[in-house]
């Protein structure tokens, strides 16, 4: 195992305090076939719903994921939107403390999605208004949280909660017990963030407190960053800076060694969707830092988890698991098998799926023999990937296909078609099992959706059992002229 690898493990006994600006992320799935005939807008046909966690709320969840033991302060509305966040940061496995306030509505960012397209944004929200007598009680809840914390992360999206009273109450209590504190910023004036241990802006919010403007393409980049921070570390006695570069990666700064600038690139290879990345990484950045990662490796592991993030729709978790997976494939880019690592058992498939539904992320299944993939295949593939955010396919091992086809079958083993499935960008895991009917594996995974073609859901006992507990059956689209029972038949002529 590797020494960042081993960093991962000991996330598990990281107490993490999240603090800051919650909402609700709605994201409206769906297709556009065509113009209206009222206006030039095209005409969204609603297909599905999928409600996260935003904001800090993605950060605590995300540091969930990563095995933490996170606490969460923050307000919400008394409404039912700031219900449905309490109970969404319980199924992520955060304990919460939520201030609910009369009058204030809860925000709600709602996103409309086609294919990967984002089409439109509408953000519900109000600032949330300064409430002395609220003070007493959120000091309180605060000094006990911090007490107990190993790390303390705030996420401060610029709606109301960290103010200069509060954020500077904030870092007090956990200099008072000596506790790291790291800062997502937001606006020019820094403020309230005076005295942070560490304060993570993107390059952008680093320009804006900073009055200057920054290229990383420039030749003297660092430098102009070093100055820059320099002015910050004077102005408000901040004592390091780690700026986010987008595809450029990461620069960190620190007031203790000014002239030794830290640079990393990106690790991002496909970008579907930024939402949500920045929470990604700064979760990453508190679990490491918070078991003591050295700030080289938390750099590392942070840039890594965003690379992960960005490459999914929607406000998305990196997992635990995602991030080993994906740390593994980059330090042994020699290794010709590594869509082995996609090739699950059983129960490490259950434990996935387990973590995602903590995530709330949809778990997909679709499952055959897969003998000679071919293009239809590879049609059944995507569709089903576009019903869910993560697919798992089960494929039949070798002793099943010869059951089921007879003993001239299977012409490809199961280690080669688990393999050939395992290296197609639509599939997510793959697992093998040896029984008949994909039954008994769909009773132990519970995913939310089933997937296959050629099957009405009625007669098809695989997608009974998933109906039966609230899950989606999806009869999936046959792509005509392709079925590896054609195939055989040509090349036996």
């Amino acid at each position: 195992m590797t020494l960042l690898a081993s960093y991962i493990d000991n996330f598990t006994g990281v107490k993490a305090l999240c603090i800051g600006d919650i909402m609700l992320d709605r994201f409206l799935y769906g297709k556009v076939n065509r113009i209206s005939p009222e206006a030039p807008v095209p005409v969204f046909f609603f297909e599905r719903e999928k409600q996260m966690l935003g904001g800090a709320g993605n950060t605590a969840a995300n540091m969930a994921a990563l095995g933490c033991r996170v606490t969460f302060v923050g307000i919400v509305g008394r409404d039912e939107n700031g219900r449905k966040l309490t109970s969404l940061l319980s199924a992520a496995g955060v304990h919460s403390h939520l201030l609910r306030l009369e009058n204030y509505p809860t925000i709600v960012k709602t996103r409309l999605i086609a294919g990967n397209n984002h089409l439109l944004r509408a953000d519900q929200e109000e600032v949330l208004p300064i409430i002395e007598d609220l003070l007493p009680r959120f000091e309180r809840i605060l000094e006990r949280a911090v007490r107990s914390a190993d790390i303390v992360v705030l996420s401060d999206y610029n709606k109301g909660l960290l103010t200069p009273v509060t954020a500077q109450l904030i870092i007090r209590l956990c200099s008072k017990y000596d506790k790291p504190v790291i800062i997502d910023p937001k606006g020019s004036d820094y403020t309230k963030y005076r005295n942070a241990v560490l304060v993570k802006p993107n390059l952008k919010e680093f320009a804006e407190a900073t009055g200057r403007q920054y290229n990383p393409k420039d030749a003297d980049f660092a430098q102009q960053v070093r100055a820059g921070a320099a002015a910050l570390f004077a102005k408000y006695n901040i004592k390091n800076l780690l700026i986010t570069l987008s595809e450029h990666g990461m620069i960190f700064v620190s007031a203790d060694n000014a002239a030794d600038v830290l640079q990393i690139p990106t690790e991002a290879k496909e970008v579907f969707d930024v939402s949500g990345a920045g929470d990604t990484s700064l979760a990453a950045l508190g679990a490491s830092l918070g078991c003591g990662v050295p700030v080289k490796d938390a750099m590392k592991l942070a840039n890594l988890a965003a690379g992960i993030a960005v490459g999914k729709l929607g406000t998305a978790c990196v997992s635990a698991r995602e991030l080993k997976n994906a740390l593994s494939r980059k330090e042994t880019p020699e290794d010709g098998w590594v869509q082995k690592r996609k090739i699950n058992t059983a129960d490490e498939a259950e434990a996935l799926i387990r973590d995602l539904k903590k995530q709330g992320k949809t778990s997909g299944f679709t499952n055959g023999c897969f003998d000679c993939l071919h293009l239809g295949h590879l049609h059944s593939f995507m569709q089903a990937k576009k019903e869910c955010d993560v697919l798992f396919v089960g494929v039949n091992a070798d002793e099943s296909v010869r059951r089921l086809k007879g003993s001239s079958r299977p012409l490809q083993d199961e280690k080669t078609r688990a393999m050939l499935l395992a290296s197609l960008e639509f599939i997510d895991y793959v697992i093998v099992f040896n029984e008949d009917t994909a039954l008994p594996l769909v009773k132990k995974l519970r995913p939310d959706v089933i997937a296959k073609e050629g099957y009405a859901p009625e007669n098809w006992p695989e997608a009974r059992y998933v109906m039966s507990y609230g899950g989606r059956a999806v009869t999936l689209r046959r792509l005509d002229g392709y079925s590896t029972s054609n195939f055989v038949a040509k090349m036996k002529g």
